[in-house]
């Protein structure tokens, strides 16, 4: 699959790209309601002997258009590029989203962001808005194209009665339903981070953890301990995170950090970036009165755990 980022104004012409099947969105967190309008695309492009695409924004556009200096994503841009790439598209289009090219009016993003880039098609869903203020919808896009391209609209996806969207899916996540962001996303929320030096407790205590630092742009979920997989060296882990302060011991950081043990592995892990994929919240973070608590605690939590997998 080719990436290729996209500035305003590009300089790319139509004879630079074969005939093109394009699904437009943003696609945070590539759930199932992404993938639908992706595969579409991509069904579109093999029926009719063509490449697939797909367009997305970098960064999202609320930051500028609002404003807002941060907004957490479900995936980062590299996760977001390597789950599209599961789906079999041939190249991924990254535009920069600037105050400069949120100004283009709907025509002049169609002529030079799909007619200009040979596309033939265009998939995306129905509430998809395109040009300044969104003045453009999938019912203007026929005036658009020119009679240059056919479009297919996406239909609303939903289950029980949800609109399968990463805003309800960022509701789930926050408020600690994995199962549900689970079957929004149609697999399991991950993050990658990686593996940092901490103040080495876990060791002391008999389950030596590895603390890794998350990506600040994704979102987590709430602190707590969870039953997670852990991906190290290409081979899954099963393990037991807690996700918090530390608020057992008073030098606890000022941010939530994640502390994995890894069952049935060691190695050394320093430096590397793993992915941590959150399966089940098994409990609050809790305070303890004294070590030999916590360490009976932490005992059960990596019971709890294995049962999590085991059942």
């Amino acid at each position: 699959m080719e990436v290729i980022a996209l500035h305003y104004p590009h300089t790319m012409k139509k004879e630079d790209f074969p005939k093109l099947a394009l699904a437009l969105g943003y696609f945070d967190g590539v759930h199932l309601g992404h993938q639908k309008v992706i595969q579409t695309a991509v069904n579109y492009a093999k029926e009719h002997q063509i490449k697939s695409a797909v367009m997305t924004f970098d960064p999202h556009p609320i930051v500028v258009l609002k404003k807002s200096s941060h907004i957490d994503m479900i995936t980062s841009l590299e996760q977001k590029i390597e789950l599209i790439r599961s789906l079999g598209v041939d190249h991924v289009f990254v535009v920069s989203f600037t105050k400069e090219f949120a100004n283009l009016e709907p025509q002049e993003f169609v002529d030079q962001y799909l007619i200009g880039l040979n596309v033939q098609h265009v998939v995306a869903g129905f509430d998809y808005t395109y040009g300044r203020l969104g003045k453009g919808t999938m019912a203007t896009l026929p005036v658009h194209s020119r009679g240059q391209f056919t479009q297919t609209t996406v239909e609303k996806l939903e289950k029980d009665g949800i609109k399968v969207s990463s805003s309800a899916i960022r509701s789930f996540l926050l408020n600690g339903e994995l199962e549900k962001v689970r079957e929004f996303l149609g697999r399991y929320f991950s993050v990658h981070g990686k593996v940092v030096h901490g103040k080495k407790r876990g060791r002391q205590l008999g389950f030596p953890t590895a603390n890794i630092r998350l990506d600040d742009e994704t979102l987590k979920p709430p602190v707590g301990v969870y039953a997670v997989k852990v991906l190290v060296h290409n081979k899954w882990y099963v393990g037991a995170c807690n996700f918090g302060y530390n608020i057992t011991f008073e030098d606890g950081p000022l941010e939530p950090q994640a502390e994995v043990y890894i069952i049935d592995f060691s190695g050394d892990i320093y430096g590397e970036t793993i992915v941590v994929e959150w399966h089940k919240r098994l409990r609050n973070e809790l305070k303890f009165a004294n070590l030999d608590d916590l360490i009976t605690q932490i005992r059960q939590d990596v019971e709890d755990a294995k049962a999590v997998f085991q059942n």
